[in-house]
């Protein structure tokens, strides 16, 4: 199987901070630990005054944390938990990178914190790591068409699960119309594309008000339920897979996930898809506001699904 990735990161347009420091952050680790059957991609979206050095120190913490993970539990004689539980060395890794990120003094994270969604290629597998609002999706052949399948789920107080876990741990879930007294604080028919979205708020105070509920940092969130635990998909690579995305919410705040798909699918160079889902999430952001988010997108393609278990790259990235 050859994977041919790009990635391409667009600065956000602040007109009141035109010295804005880019928040998001990206990692690709290809042969991640040595092994030719494992790669590594991530996208951390930082949020609050330090939300830069948050995403960062994610992207830094996170593959040495995964390894360390993989590492100790083949230490003990039960194998690299990478090929015995993705799932639970994700949930190691994201937890010690949170766990690290509020010990350390060059980061403030009592405010700020980072989003994090990684997918790991293993063989003919694939398995995704989500905590906050970036995503990841493949495209994938069914019914004659390419059709999103989605890889995370964004969580956010949205979610009737995700309000019910957090207002269990004490958080009031409001707009910020509702605490500011606009509409009815009781009411939750929130709408995905009206006004602000449901907030996470302490009890007792104005914030954390976090539009997700899921981060690593955040470290005045966690009394209210913002956890660092993340949500594990894994899926089975089949010749029907024809690519993946991870992506900031830059990219998906207006762009749904099968409009992202279908932008990948009209181009062959992985750069050029890139290039056209940034530049359409750069329009509709100045279309609805009066500044744009960060952008950050990996794309990677899969070629020849069939032969799994030999992989070599073909490096098609676009720095930033």
């Amino acid at each position: 199987m050859t994977l041919e990735y790009a990635t391409l990161t667009v600065d956000g347009l602040y007109p009141d901070s035109p010295g804005r420091e880019t928040q998001d952050a990206y990692l690709v680790a290809t042969r991640f630990a040595g092994d030719p059957d494992l790669h590594l991609f991530a996208v951390f979206d930082g949020h609050g005054a330090c939300g830069a050095a948050c995403s960062g120190f994610a992207r830094d913490a996170l593959p040495r944390l995964l390894l360390l993970a993989a590492e100790d539990d083949a230490a003990g004689g039960g194998g690299s938990l990478l090929a015995t539980d993705p799932a639970g060395a994700f949930r190691a890794a994201m937890v010690g990178v949170n766990e690290e990120m509020h010990a350390a003094p060059a980061v403030d994270d009592s405010m700020s914190g980072t989003t994090a969604v990684a997918a790991l290629v293993a063989g003919g597998a694939l398995h995704v790591a989500n905590v906050g609002d970036s995503r990841a999706v493949a495209g994938v052949w069914r019914d004659g068409r390419v059709a999103a399948e989605e890889l995370s789920w964004d969580q956010t107080p949205f979610r009737a699960d995700e309000r019910a876990r957090v207002k269990a741990c004490g958080a009031r879930v409001m707009s910020v119309e509702q605490v500011e007294g606009v509409r009815d604080p009781d009411a939750e028919g929130w709408l995905a594309d009206e006004g602000d979205p449901p907030r996470v708020w302490a009890r007792d105070g104005l914030y954390p008000g976090t539009a997700f509920t899921r981060s690593l940092g955040d470290l005045a969130a966690e009394g209210v339920g913002v956890i660092a635990d993340p949500e594990v998909k894994t899926v089975e690579i089949t010749p029907a897979h024809l690519f993946f995305v991870v992506a900031s919410d830059g990219v998906f705040e207006f762009l749904s996930s099968q409009e992202v798909v279908d932008m990948v699918a009209m181009h062959q160079d992985p750069r050029d898809a890139c290039a056209a889902i940034a530049a359409e999430s750069y329009k509709l952001w100045l279309e609805h506001e009066n500044r744009t988010d960060d952008i950050t997108i990996i794309i990677v393609h899969i070629r020849d699904a069939q032969n799994v278990g030999v992989q070599t790259f073909d490096y098609l990235g676009i720095m930033p």
